[in-house]
């Protein structure tokens, strides 16, 4: 006998560039927005009865008509204007789930000044944020960043690792540290001042990173977290993904040459791959 267990449906990457225009310069915002229900969808699946679906091309358009007239300016807030749309038009959902990324754009710099319409793309860092909100409940706000790329070139070393029959790798003090940094944290209200927290975990994470004598991608990826949940009282906790993008040494020595640490060759495949979520005690 086949019983129903969770579910939800929504729409996925839904694709918005959105420029508002001010008489003496414009802003430029592209987001990829997810949609995910939760609700009393049952007769849909066991009866293929429709009447309480909402269809995913609605949702789509939901996205583009509230965000013509939306005076957000972060991810976080028209997250926030989505799902609570979604729920006082849909008593049949519980909770709604508003999932989206921003990718930078900049105004492009001419003469020494920033042009006022013309916007250049020089990362492919995202922004993000996943806003859940349940009927008679705080909404729930987690934001992060992706694929940012960073590399230190100094302070870094690996060494007192477990050496067995298998090991070739040579032990360093001096390393090259390449990565490309997911994090998503957790806050502790919906109505924190998110645009400025963005900026300043971003600024302290890079912080942590560049000055932070590591011991291995383990040991700084720590360092990191522990920076923001000690300076930014409204993160709860931080999780944080860091590929090791290796950069190994070219051996010159064939050649007549020496490498003091100069010449590397960067490997994407295979590369080690840290993880941890740390919270507060």
């Amino acid at each position: 006998m086949a019983k129903l267990a969770e579910n939800r449906y929504g729409k996925s990457r839904v694709r918005l560039v959105r420029v508002k225009r001010q008489p003496d310069y414009h802003d430029l915002r592209e987001w990829t927005v997810q949609i995910l229900l939760r609700g009393d969808f049952e007769s849909c699946f066991t009866e293929g009865d429709n009447g309480k679906i909402l269809p995913t091309d609605t949702m789509k358009n939901t996205v583009y008509s509230l965000a013509r007239n939306s005076a957000a300016v972060c991810i976080e807030d028209f997250a926030k204007e989505l799902t609570a749309f979604l729920l006082s038009r849909n008593v049949q959902v519980s909770a709604a789930e508003a999932s989206i990324s921003e990718c930078a754009w900049d105004h492009a710099t001419l003469g020494g000044k920033a042009h006022p319409t013309t916007f250049l793309q020089s990362s492919r860092e995202l922004q993000t944020t996943t806003v859940t909100q349940s009927c008679g409940a705080a909404a729930e706000v987690v934001s992060g960043l992706d694929s940012l790329v960073m590399v230190k070139t100094a302070n870094s070393a690996f060494t007192g690792y477990i050496r067995d029959s298998l090991t070739t790798l040579p032990e360093t003090r001096d390393r090259l540290f390449a990565t490309a940094l997911s994090a998503s944290w957790t806050y502790t209200s919906a109505s924190s001042s998110f645009a400025d927290l963005r900026c300043k975990i971003r600024e302290l994470l890079l912080a942590a990173f560049a000055n932070h004598q590591s011991e291995s991608a383990q040991h700084t990826l720590y360092a990191m977290a522990q920076k923001v949940l000690d300076q930014v009282a409204e993160v709860k906790d931080i999780h944080l993904a860091m590929p090791n993008k290796h950069c190994l040494l070219v051996d010159l020595s064939r050649f007549g040459q020496d490498n003091p640490n100069e010449i590397f060759v960067p490997t994407d495949e295979p590369h080690g791959y840290i993880e941890a979520r740390v919270t507060r005690e």
